[in-house]
């Protein structure tokens, strides 16, 4: 049976972040997966979870085998799950890492979705959302009218989050509930690093002041 959304009370469980490590990397043109490539001498994962860690929000990594070495380095072991391998130049897709995570923090008061290869998404903009969820069953981040990630997703739509698979994601739970857009001034909630011309352009520091963005990719799942 699916969680149910308690009373309004002064204290309240905290939405789970979800960060989803576990894409093949399929345009990164490396040797090695686009989540290990060093931006500032860290990782582009390693960023992502350090500001997730930082919104004090619980951290559940969804990932694959190759990637869990790296994970572990980041959060606890019981913080971690690795899904099962597929044959090569295969994934299991976006949708059953989102249902993975959910599945494994099915006591959570929400769930926020955020790529791992996000890795300019600041902590403010994760509690932004989270509190979001209070009051509706669908909110994401959003800059100058813009969608991005965060997104997250209320207790009440556990049961099709478990159920998703492919590489859909929840595109289809977005359009299909009451959503709402959650300004924030950051432009790091658009920016994902899923090429190596997005990573260049990270490394580089092209994230314009006043948050115009320059040179870089967005996409949302």
């Amino acid at each position: 049976m699916a969680p149910q959304r308690k009373g309004q009370t002064k204290v309240r469980a905290r939405p789970n972040v979800i960060v989803l490590a576990a894409g093949r990397s399929s345009r990164h043109a490396g040797s090695t997966h686009k989540l290990e490539q060093s931006v500032n001498g860290a990782s582009v994962l390693a960023h992502t979870l350090r500001n997730a860690v930082a919104s004090h929000l619980p951290v559940l990594v969804v990932t694959i085998a190759a990637l869990e070495p790296l994970v572990r380095r980041l959060v606890a072991s019981r913080d971690v799950v690795v899904l099962p391998d597929l044959p090569p130049n295969t994934a299991a897709g976006i949708g059953a890492s989102i249902a993975a995570g959910v599945a494994a923090s099915s006591g959570a008061a929400g769930w926020l979705v955020l790529p791992g290869d996000m890795p300019l998404v600041q902590p403010s903009s994760l509690v932004a959302v989270a509190r979001a969820l209070e009051e509706h069953p669908v909110a994401y981040a959003q800059h100058r009218g813009r969608r991005g990630h965060p997104v997250g997703f209320g207790v009440e739509l556990y049961s099709e989050l478990i159920a998703l698979t492919g590489d859909e994601g929840a595109r289809r739970l977005v359009a299909r509930y009451p959503s709402l857009g959650v300004d924030v001034d950051d432009a790091g909630v658009l920016i994902d690093v899923d090429s190596d011309a997005d990573l260049e352009a990270v490394r580089a520091n092209l994230l314009r002041p006043g948050g115009e963005i320059s040179g870089l990719g967005a996409r949302v799942s």
